[in-house]
């Protein structure tokens, strides 16, 4: 059902959800998801992807970790009104509940996931 990347090292860092049309309401549905719209292109996207990798590994079980390809996924992002890259949208339960424009540290990225984890307790 998910697209589950591995990262260049072989081993099992990097357990983000890739999202394309088909699969972005199922996963985005439940629970606390992040998705980074990027390109490959993007410097900055390029720049956060290791720690979009970490991130997924931590949060794994807890919150789904998700990207967006925004050159192979246009119409997501369209829907989703991403005017620039990255932009990192937070989901809880299928609803946008927070967004972030642009690079940030893994710490930044951590502390929202964390927030929306602890709405649920």
């Amino acid at each position: 059902m998910y697209n589950v990347k591995k990262s260049k090292k072989g081993n099992d860092m990097g357990k983000y959800i890739e999202l394309t049309s088909q699969n972005f309401a199922e996963t985005t549905k439940s629970g606390v998801c992040m998705v980074d719209f990027w390109a490959p292109w993007c410097g900055p996207c390029r720049m956060i992807a290791p720690v979009i990798e970490e991130l997924a590994e931590e949060f794994d079980g807890k919150a789904k970790i998700c990207k967006v390809n925004t050159d192979e996924q246009q119409e997501l992002a369209v829907a989703h009104e991403v005017r620039s890259i990255p932009t990192i949208i937070f989901f809880k339960d299928g609803k946008k509940v927070d967004q972030m424009i642009g690079a940030a540290s893994k710490e930044a990225f951590a502390d929202k996931i964390k927030a929306l984890l602890d709405d649920e307790e």
